[in-house]
C-alpha cells in the first residue's frame, strides 16, 4: 500500500468506512457513495477497531461476501464495531454478519433468491423514505444469497420482507444499525441509489461534500503534507491518462519541486511518444525528462514469447531505466505513480481476489528503489481518473486517450516482440483509429485496437498466394473496465477498416473482429 493512503490528513470532514468482506460488488458500492458526493474509504473486512476510528467516519457498511457467516472461516469484524456509537448498514453477507453477531438466527434458506425479487415494505423509515417507494408492495431488489435471517436481533425491526416471506431488511432505530438483504448498489435494484443515500443523508447525517474538487483539494494537502516543504518527487509518467492526471496532480501541489520522467519505452502507439512529450512540456511546470529507452527494450524482449514473462521484463526494464535516471538527479525521497484501483484488483493486490494480469506500475517494486511511494488515484475507477483530469484542465487530447496498457503495443503483438511486427502493428492501430474517429464514434468506446496474431494464412494478392499475418481488431464498451461488452461497430466501417489494412500494409493477409466480451474474456489478448 502507496504511503499516500496511510496519511488520514486532508479536507475532507465526512467519510463512510466501507469493509470488504470479499464481495463481487465491493467496489460498485464505494463508487455509489462517491457518486452520492459522500467520500468512501475502503477497509479490509478485518480492520482494527482503532484503525476504523481514526478515519473519525460518519458511517460503515459491511459488505456482501461469497461466504456464509456460519463457516468455520467466515470473515468476521472487529466486534468493538457494534460499541462505537456509529452507524451500519449491512448488505447481504454484511446484514447475516450483524444480525448473528447481534443476537439474531441465520442460517441457510428453504429457497435461494438469486436475481430481481419483489420486496414489500413493512416500514419506510428511514431508508425507503422516497418516491422511489411509493408502491410500498411492487419494489424488487437484485438478490443474491441463500442464507437469510430467520429472527433478527434483539432491537431490530423487519423493515422489509421479498415475495417469498424471507427477511429484506431490519433496523435498530435506536443504534442506527441497518440490514439489507438486496444489493442497492445494481442497476438491477429500481431506487436502490436512494436507499443508499437515505443511510448517507438520513441515519449518517451527511452533506453532499465530497466532489471532483474536493478530492483534489485533498490530493493536494495530503501531497504537500508527505512530501514537506524543501522535497522533490519523482513522478514515472508512461503518457497514459493516469500517470498524468497524477503529474498534474503533483505539479499543483509542489510546482517545480516535481520532476517527471517519460520513460519511453518504443512500444507506444504511431507517433504517440512525440505527441505526449510535447504535451507535457508544455503542460507541466516541473522539470521534464524524455528517456528515449526503445532500442533497450526490444533487446531484453527478444524471444519472449509468454505474455506475463513480457509483462515482467517490460516492468523489471521500465522501473530499471526509471531508477537510473531518478537516482541520478540527487537526493531525492518519494516517487508518485498513476495506480488506479482496477489495476490493483487484476494483480491480485487486493485480499481474496485472483491475479488476471500484472501491471507493473501496482507492486513488485524492488527495496532498493530508496523512494516512499505515492499513489495518489489508487483508489478511483478510470471514469473518476478523467472527471479529476479535467477538473485540472488536462487538454482532450490526454483526457479522451483511449486505456493503454503499460507494456504498450508488445502485449498486443502475440508471440515474440520485434521491430518488424511492432511497425506493421502501429500501421495497422492507426488506421483502425483513424476511421473510428472519422466515422464520429471515439466517445462511444472505452477501447479500440488492433492485435497482431501469431496465426499466418493464405490469402490472395496481386493475383498470387500470399501467406501472412493476421490482424484481430478489438473494441469494448465499458463503465470502468471492470466488464466489457464487445461493440457493435457498422458493417460499413469494418469493411473500410479491412481494405485499408490490408491494401497498405502488404504484409497482412487478413483481418477479423473480436466479439468476446469480458468476462469470460478480458479486454486486452494478453
Amino acid at each position: 500500500m502507496g504511503h499516500f493512503l496511510e496519511d488520514n490528513t486532508g479536507s475532507l470532514s465526512e467519510k463512510v468506512v466501507l469493509l470488504d468482506f470479499g464481495g463481487q460488488y465491493s467496489m460498485l458500492i464505494a463508487r455509489r457513495i462517491r457518486e452520492a458526493g459522500v467520500y468512501c474509504e475502503m477497509l479490509p473486512y478485518n480492520a482494527s477497531w482503532e484503525r476504523i476510528r481514526s478515519f473519525n467516519p460518519a458511517g460503515i457498511i459491511f459488505s456482501g461476501s461469497p461466504a456464509s457467516i456460519y463457516e468455520e472461516n467466515a470473515p468476521r469484524c472487529d466486534q468493538a464495531i457494534y460499541e462505537g456509537g456509529i452507524p451500519i448498514l449491512g448488505i447481504c453477507y454484511g446484514m447475516h454478519l450483524l444480525a448473528g453477531d447481534l443476537g439474531g438466527e441465520v442460517k441457510k434458506g428453504s429457497r435461494s433468491e438469486f436475481g430481481r425479487t419483489s420486496f414489500s415494505i413493512e416500514e419506510p423509515e428511514p431508508l425507503f423514505k422516497d418516491d422511489s417507494f411509493s408502491d410500498l408492495n411492487f419494489c424488487s431488489g437484485w438478490m443474491s444469497h441463500q442464507d437469510e435471517v430467520i429472527n433478527p436481533p434483539p432491537g431490530f425491526n423487519v423493515l422489509a420482507r421479498s415475495e417469498n416471506k424471507t427477511v429484506a431488511a431490519i433496523g435498530d432505530h435506536r443504534r442506527k444499525i441497518y440490514g439489507l438483504q438486496f444489493h442497492p448498489e445494481v442497476v438491477h435494484t429500481p431506487g436502490g441509489e436512494n436507499v443508499l443515500k437515505n443511510f448517507l443523508y438520513r441515519v449518517c447525517g451527511c452533506s453532499e461534500t465530497w466532489t471532483v474538487r474536493s478530492f483534489i483539494d485533498d490530493s493536494v494537502a495530503k501531497i504537500r503534507n508527505i512530501v514537506g516543504e524543501d522535497q522533490k518527487v519523482v513522478c514515472a509518467l508512461s503518457g497514459g491518462v493516469d500517470s498524468s492526471v497524477v503529474a498534474f496532480l503533483l505539479d499543483k501541489a509542489l510546482g517545480d519541486r516535481a520532476i517527471f520522467i517519460f520513460v519511453d519505452h518504443g512500444l507506444l502507439r504511431l507517433d504517440e511518444a512525440a505527441e505526449v512529450a510535447r504535451l507535457y512540456r508544455e503542460g507541466l511546470q516541473g522539470q521534464f525528462i524524455h528517456v528515449d529507452a526503445a532500442d533497450r527494450f526490444l533487446e531484453r524482449l527478444d524471444g519472449v514469447i509468454d505474455p506475463e514473462e513480457k509483462r515482467r521484463i517490460i516492468g523489471n526494464e521500465f522501473i530499471a531505466v526509471f531508477k537510473e535516471k531518478a537516482l541520478s538527479l540527487g537526493d531525492i525521497a518519494y516517487l508518485a505513480q498513476g495506480t488506479i484501483y482496477p489495476d490493483v484488483i487484476e494483480s491480485g493486490s487486493v485480499q481474496g481476489s485472483a491475479v488476471i494480469k500484472s501491471h507493473h506500475n501496482v507492486g513488485g517494486l524492488p527495496e532498493e528503489l530508496g523512494f516512499e511511494l505515492i499513489e495518489p488515484i489508487r483508489e478511483l475507477f478510470k471514469d473518476e481518473v478523467r472527471l479529476v483530469g479535467a477538473e485540472l484542465g488536462l487538454p482532450d487530447t490526454i483526457l479522451k486517450r483511449q486505456p493503454f496498457p503499460g507494456p504498450g503495443l508488445a502485449v498486443r503483438i502475440i508471440g515474440a516482440v520485434s521491430a518488424e511486427k511492432l511497425d506493421l502493428l502501429q500501421q495497422a492501430d492507426a488506421i483502425f483509429r483513424n476511421e473510428i474517429i472519422k466515422a464520429g464514434m471515439n466517445d462511444q468506446l472505452w477501447q479500440y485496437f488492433a492485435v497482431l496474431t501469431d496465426v499466418k494464412v493464405v490469402g490472395v494478392k496481386g493475383d498470387g498466394r500470399h501467406y501472412g499475418p493476421v490482424i484481430a481488431l478489438r473494441a469494448v464498451v465499458s463503465e470502468d473496465a471492470m466488464t466489457a461488452d464487445w461493440a457493435r461497430l457498422r458493417d460499413d466501417l469494418l469493411e473500410k477498416v479491412s481494405a485499408r489494412i490490408t491494401g497498405e500494409i502488404p504484409a497482412v493477409a487478413r483481418v477479423v473482429y473480436d466479439i468476446t466480451s469480458k468476462p469470460p474474456g478480458t479486454i486486452e489478448w494478453e
